[in-house]
């Protein structure tokens, strides 16, 4: 079996458990989100898409981060664990400029310091991933809705680039993040 197959599978796999995992808002999504990073990054750097093989390290230090905010939020606060929100407002232009430093930071490295063929897309889809991936270990709910944005622009980028199962997970994740978003709205509500 070709290599590049054998990672999207094995991708594909990790992919649904941690999509899965995410949706009911289970910890140990980040314990496969810190072995799934190990694929990936492989994967990615394969099909010449550097900045998303380079976010997997973010993804394996946000994964710790993200677990040990969970793990902690109930004995920190037992009155008031970390729960499922929305996004304060105030909240909205630092998250803006961290996307819109990121992006360009990316963009300026892929264009000046590699052969990338898709330096403004795959800037693009890391920096969203970045801010989506800290609004997730904030159980902050528009995180869906960022991961849906870049889901859909990772479906054509990876089609593009040659690693069709890969952009089929991907079309599902999409699919799945309206589904997610709807369902912690409605855990933040209560019902």
């Amino acid at each position: 079996m070709d290599l590049k197959l054998a990672l999207q599978l094995i991708g594909i796999a990790l992919g649904l458990l941690y999509l899965w995992l995410e949706y009911r808002a289970d910890i140990r999504l980040w314990i496969v989100g810190l072995i799934m990073p190990c694929v990936h990054g492989s994967l990615y750097l394969h099909a010449g898409l550097y900045a998303d093989s380079a976010m997997q390290l973010y993804y394996v230090a946000a994964g710790l981060y993200g677990w040990i905010v969970w793990h902690n939020a109930p004995r920190r606060a037992k009155q008031h664990p970390l729960r499922i929100t929305h996004t304060p407002c105030r909240w909205i232009p630092g998250l803006v400029a961290v996307y819109a430093v990121a992006h360009g930071g990316l963009y300026l490295l892929l264009t000046h310091f590699t052969d990338s063929t898709v330096p403004f897309w795959d800037a693009l889809t890391t920096a969203l991933s970045i801010v989506a991936m800290w609004m997730l270990s904030r159980k902050l709910i528009e995180q869906w809705l960022v991961w849906g944005v870049v889901d859909l622009i990772t479906v054509g980028l990876y089609l593009y680039k040659g690693i069709p199962f890969t952009a089929a997970l991907y079309g599902l994740y999409t699919i799945l993040a309206v589904v997610g978003w709807l369902r912690w709205r409605k855990v933040a509500r209560g019902e």
